[in-house]
């Protein structure tokens, strides 16, 4: 009896094991299901500072080429082959992912190599000294992009717990780690050379003559790659490098990046003259974040920005030699620029081989700042300043218009032509303002003169000070912006250019061109990035609309849509986008821009012909926009959205 029951203890106890044992052997397979499941994430790079770089890794995914298109396929580690990342995908099949497309040849091979940004070095192949500052300057900024681009500033956080865990972040990690030791890292490059050479112009300073056009070669023989870059001026090997930085791209699956073996590109733009508008008297912009358009810039190939410094609502620039302006017409102590921000920004921005044209708005758009005149014994230097009602004396509060009979005024405006022109360098370009003059608000005090002569001598005035702070010298090309003035036809069209803001269909686009005058195009119905967020006032007109979207931007080609002949194409210098602020500051600044002004970059660089209609765009160019404004993103501009993430990921299935 007592045998019987041992017997069934025994039974019992073996039975509770077993059950214990295929319950933690269950346990333990649902365990590695979800750590393989949470392995197929990689943990977001975090910065030195503790932000998150801004493109996750999609490890869920793979990408294959079919049809000249990236198809998204689930990823399964260990089943499916090795994954290849969507930007690799993107960069091998299809189009060459070029932004804005080069206009004479793309050829890229159809095997890629990796390297690491420690293995690229530059050599230069110029006499002049310096074009050879202003290129090792360009290439340390071509650097830093390409670390920033490899993730090499962030680093990932190693997993709280887990053994595996631990060993997979260090192998993630041996880059980052290599790179702050400067061990050589991974890759099949043992050397990335650019060679780059400018042999024929010496010159750095910005003209509408400037050779902008250069080729790139790249050749690779066994672990070496040799980029060749030749071009005729500074200029055009910075474009060249910007071209470049389009061929490399940044794999999250070896945490290398990678470049195509051999590539071939010859390029120049279509227009002389491609320009971007901010302005910061509505809304005050950090230096940081002027400099960081002028980034998106250089990558658009973009080459002018033009800075409307100054407006009736603010003067947040100091001046030397008239420091009351700001302290008069400044929002803030910390809201101003001095004259070396302004150095600094047009130092920076030719490094990215774009030139800063400051605009100093007259004479209307002039009234905070200007009211101190009387304390300093000058007379009135600007009237109807801050006039009610506002609506019969200019278009948006406060009103204000310089004094075109007081001499001191045209003395602080030569003034101020002369600080600027020192802290932008030399220049055949300058813009003097000159637009929405109202008319009654100098009816108030000058109702003897004809008021639209006035105007006219105004301008003439200030360009005879522009020449005297130019040391005698007129810049060739003097920008006003376009108004029912300029039909007048009292400005010279050998020496002043006009820059239309009006509709595209407006009859002064072929008065002006007709009328001899070079012209900027600026549609307010195309190229006003502004446009489409509703009134910020409540009586009047206070906004445009619709949005302008980044199509409309890229589809509009008014030179030929107004069926231009030769010599009046030739007129045509270029456009130019403009942002006013008046509902927009640094938090929207970068989404209002981009990728919209990226788009204007390859409309003016390369105006691709276009048969498509007026709502249609083509496939090619969706999908290289698309990967455009993720290298926007890679290097810290917070560009807009274009569509659902799944349309990125599932290039054409939208469209």
């Amino acid at each position: 009896m007592s045998l019987a029951v041992s017997l069934r203890r025994a039974l019992l106890v073996l039975l509770s094991g077993a059950i214990f044992i295929l319950t933690v052997l269950y346990w333990n397979q649902g365990g590695s299901k979800t750590q393989a499941y949470s392995e197929a994430f990689e943990r977001p790079h975090s910065h030195k500072d503790g932000s998150s770089f801004p493109i996750p890794v999609e490890k869920f995914w793979t990408y294959k080429c079919e049809n000249d298109r990236c198809m998204r396929v689930s990823y399964h580690p260990g089943k499916t082959g090795k994954r290849v990342s969507f930007i690799t995908c993107s960069m091998t099949c299809g189009y060459v992912n070029i932004w804005p497309a080069p206009t004479v040849k793309s050829l890229v091979s159809a095997h890629t190599t990796s390297f690491s940004v420690n293995v690229v070095q530059l050599e230069q192949d110029t006499p002049h000294r310096e074009v050879r500052k202003q290129l090792q300057l360009a290439f340390d900024c071509f650097l830093k992009d390409l670390r920033q681009i490899q993730r090499l500033d962030y680093a990932t956080s190693p997993p709280e717990t887990g053994e595996s865990e631990s060993s997979s972040w260090a192998s993630q990690n041996d880059v980052v780690g290599a790179a702050i030791s400067g061990e050589r890292r991974p890759g099949v490059l043992e050397s990335l050379v650019v060679k780059i050479s400018v042999q024929k112009s010496g010159d750095v300073s910005f003209s509408l003559d400037n050779d902008e056009s250069y080729e790139l070669t790249a050749i690779t023989e066994g672990h070496r790659l040799q980029v060749e870059i030749t071009a005729n001026s500074f200029f055009g090997a910075r474009h060249g490098l910007s071209t470049l930085q389009q061929l490399i791209w940044f794999d999250d699956e070896d945490h290398l990046l990678h470049t195509y073996v051999n590539s071939k590109v010859k390029d120049a733009p279509k227009f002389r003259y491609r320009g971007l508008m901010l302005d910061t008297s509505r809304h005050f912009f950090s230096v940081e974040a002027i400099k960081r358009t002028i980034v998106g810039m250089g990558l658009s190939k973009l080459n002018r920005f033009h800075w409307h410094l100054t407006d009736a609502q603010s003067f947040p620039y100091i001046s030397r030699n008239y420091p009351e302006l700001a302290e008069h017409g400044a929002y803030s102590e910390g809201e101003t620029y001095t004259e070396q921000d302004v150095r600094e920004v047009a130092d920076f921005a030719k490094i990215h081989g774009v030139q800063v044209i400051p605009e100093i708005d007259a004479p209307a758009h002039a009234g905070n700042g200007w009211d101190w005149g009387p304390k300093r014994g000058m007379g009135e230097l600007a009237v109807c300043i801050n006039q009610q009602p506002w609506s019969f004396y200019c278009g948006e509060p406060p009103c204000g218009q310089l004094n075109p009979k007081n001499n001191h005024t045209y003395l602080i405006l030569q003034r101020l032509y002369e600080e600027l022109l020192q802290a932008t360098g030399p220049t055949d370009l300058f813009h003097l303002g000159g637009d929405e003059v109202n008319l009654d608000c100098w009816a108030q005090y000058f109702n003897d003169t004809d008021l639209r002569g006035l105007w006219c001598d105004f301008m003439l005035q200030a360009m005879a000070r522009l020449k005297l702070a130019n040391n005698g010298v007129a810049p060739k090309y003097l920008a006003v912006w376009s108004s029912a003035l300029t039909n007048t036809k009292c400005l010279p069209n050998s020496q002043f250019t006009v820059q239309v803001w009006g509709g595209s269909t407006w009859q002064e686009n072929y008065d002006l061109l007709d009328n001899g005058y070079n012209v900027i195009f600026s549609h307010v119905d195309a190229w006003y990035l502004d446009c489409g967020f509703g009134s910020w006032r409540s009586t009047g007109e206070a906004a445009c609309s619709p949005y302008r979207t980044w199509q409309n931007v890229y589809k509009h080609r008014p030179w030929e849509r107004m069926r231009l002949d030769k010599k009046r194409r030739k007129q045509v210098l270029g456009g130019e986008a403009c942002l006013w602020t008046e509902q927009v500051d640094e938090n929207q600044l970068d989404n209002r821009l981009w990728p919209r002004a990226g788009a204007l970059g390859e409309r003016l660089w390369s105006d691709p012909s276009d048969d498509h209609d007026l709502d249609i765009m083509a496939p090619e160019v969706f999908r290289r926009i698309s990967l455009f404004r993720t290298r926007l993103v890679e290097l810290g501009i917070k560009a807009e959205a274009l569509f659902p993430k799944y349309c990125a990921q599932n290039p054409g299935e939208c469209i």
